[in-house]
């Protein structure tokens, strides 16, 4: 069924990524074509998606409410999910070890969107979330991400635990972040390994089977006043963390 995304980086990266079935650039009666305007109108021109101005208001209808569209939207096909076999083999064709981030039920879009743009920023191999109960790769999910989706290989699978299993059974140790006293710190496991991140949804954290599916808990240690840290905000310190433990694979510095 097809959809919308909206926003300058959402749009971009879309096009620049081409792997979804792209219908049509919108842009509003008034924007002018110059600027991230012109270079998003460029590259639809590339891919030979046609470019139709509509009013402002028509614009404001087809985002959803209080998104910012920036005056451009991208009427595109369904996300294109993959599977677990696919994101293994991105691992095999790099030659690293697989780096792997699943989602327990997260349900916020911009928590979402942050941890898939940070799990691109650090050479993620995929990501797996559940199919039910979750947030999809929305176009709300896009824009949170700043389109780094569209580069991600996203698997929604139908059952998380079972999906660890498998993982597990490829060799892939399973590391869920956790809270706790008896949590030991995240530095004190070194995460150069086959390793898939698991993250719990909002508030609740790592659901009963999810963490009892898990090889290691690690924390993140505090000593501030508050208790926890916004899962995004979390899940990013860990993915981080994780990509130093490789010695920052991949990354081409001076």
């Amino acid at each position: 069924m097809p959809e919308f995304l909206y926003g300058h980086w959402s749009v971009i990266e879309a096009l620049r990524a081409g792997r979804r079935n792209m219908e049509q650039l919108l842009l509003t009666e008034r924007v002018d074509i110059k600027d991230t305007i012109a270079e998003i109108v460029g590259l639809a021109e590339e891919r030979e998606v046609p470019v139709r101005r509509v009013p402002l208001r028509i614009m404001d209808d087809l985002v959803p409410p209080n998104a910012n569209h920036q005056s451009v939207a991208l009427r595109v096909g369904e996300y294109p999910y993959t599977d677990i076999e696919d994101i293994l083999a991105v691992s095999q064709e790099r030659e690293e070890k697989p780096f792997i981030l699943l989602l327990d039920l997260l349900k916020d879009p911009q928590n979402v969107g942050v941890l898939l743009r940070v799990a691109d920023a650090v050479g993620i191999h995929g990501v797996v979330m559940q199919e039910r109960r979750s947030v999809g790769v929305t176009p709300s999910v896009v824009s949170a991400s700043s389109g780094a989706v569209e580069h991600l290989l996203v698997a929604q699978v139908t059952n998380l635990v079972n999906t660890m299993k498998d993982l597990k059974d490829d060799d892939v140790w399973l590391v869920g972040l956790d809270v706790g006293p008896n949590v030991p710190p995240i530095d004190k496991t070194d995460l150069d390994i086959a390793l898939g991140l698991v993250l719990g949804s909002e508030g609740e954290g790592l659901r009963r089977l999810v963490r009892d599916t898990c090889d290691i808990l690690l924390s993140l240690p505090m000593r501030g006043n508050v208790g926890s840290l916004n899962v995004a905000t979390a899940g990013s310190v860990a993915l981080y963390t994780a990509w130093q433990a490789r010695g920052w694979q991949g990354w081409a510095h001076a």
